[in-house]
């Protein structure tokens, strides 16, 4: 059912799961600081908008819906974002193919659009208004269309956008819905209607299914502290491969990247525990750490968070105590 909401955020866990429905499956913060993000969400008939603004770089793992399109449009006029190791800049586009899992990180403060819609959608009119020669992409492929249709893509993006933060109800009529919808697929097609400026190599395409792989291997085991060597032998690859991966799509060294994800892992499961009666020494070591590692881990851990361990487990936020909706969605008009 058609529908708009507008949420600010200060955890990143409440953000994640606001866009689980839309394929981030993880999202890991890698710069300092207070955690902000605001993001707003249209559900059309058969599409969904949103447009998210956030202020400290980050990783994450998507996963795009099946039979779904994911269509990816930087607002930013710096580097926006990298999406398993190609980069885009304000004026791009990006598409994901249906199923395709990828990391992808920004570095620093970044503002983006995206769309999804069916593939069938897109293959059937792309057929019709650009020829019979127009293929939906299996895995990400970059475009840099023409100015003025960049421009007007973006104009009815921008414009459901606004409408849903002042208005919700201008945008959520089925009548409406349809409409929208309709000028979306032809702006869209008008901009893929040349062929893509980039798209991934095999050899990308084998990193990112390795980064996959590599995240699918720390999710089935998030209490083992695995050390580089035994990840690569389960993942068949060799050291100097697996950095160069990490290094091209995670923007750091597989190591570093270990440490951030058990530090959050350790954060989330102080946010769960009683105060009165866990121990940080005892939530720490349930994550690998041996008991000489604390006070090593206590440092990095304040110098990433800001604070000491001990005080996310007393006074830090519960996760989805920190989503504030700003507008609710709303029955069609």
């Amino acid at each position: 059912m058609p529908a708009s909401v507008t949420s600010v955020f200060s955890e990143p866990d409440d953000f994640q799961a606001a866009l689980r429905e839309d394929g981030v499956l993880s999202l890991l913060i890698t710069g300092r600081g207070q955690f902000r993000a605001r993001l707003t969400q249209v559900t059309l008939h058969r599409w969904r908008l949103w447009t998210s603004e956030e202020y400290l770089s980050r990783i994450a793992l998507v996963a795009v819906p099946a039979n779904a399109i994911l269509v990816l449009l930087p607002i930013s006029s710096r580097v926006a974002s990298i999406w398993g190791g190609i980069g885009m800049r304000a004026g791009d586009i990006m598409m994901l193919g249906s199923g395709l899992q990828v990391h992808t990180r920004t570095d620093g403060p970044c503002r983006w659009a995206s769309l999804r819609l069916p593939a069938q959608e897109i293959a059937r009119y792309g057929r019709v208004l650009i020829g019979a020669g127009f293929a939906v992409p299996a895995a990400a492929q970059l475009w840099q269309p023409p100015r003025m249709a960049i421009r007007q893509l973006r104009h009815l993006h921008a414009t459901a956008i606004g409408a849903a933060e002042v208005r919700p109800g201008v945008l959520i009529s089925l009548e409406a819905a349809h409409g929208l919808e309709r000028q979306l697929i032809h702006a869209l097609l008008e901009c893929l209607s040349g062929s893509p400026a980039a798209a991934g190599t095999r050899a990308i395409r084998s990193h990112q299914d390795i980064l996959v792989r590599f995240e699918a291997l720390l999710q089935a085991k998030p209490h083992q502290n695995l050390r580089i060597a035994e990840i690569c032998e389960a993942l068949g690859v060799s050291d100097r491969t697996l950095r160069l991966c990490c290094e091209e799509q995670l923007g750091l060294s597989p190591t570093k990247y270990l440490r951030l994800r058990r530090m959050q892992l350790v954060r989330h499961a102080l946010w769960r525990e009683e105060p009165d009666t866990a121990k940080v020494s005892e939530v720490v070591q349930r994550y690998g750490y041996g008991f000489r590692e604390l006070g090593r881990f206590a440092a990095n851990y304040r110098a990433v968070f800001g604070e000491l361990p001990s005080a996310t487990l007393r006074y830090g936020l519960r996760p989805g105590m920190a989503n504030l909706v700003l507008r609710r969605p709303r029955r069609p008009v």
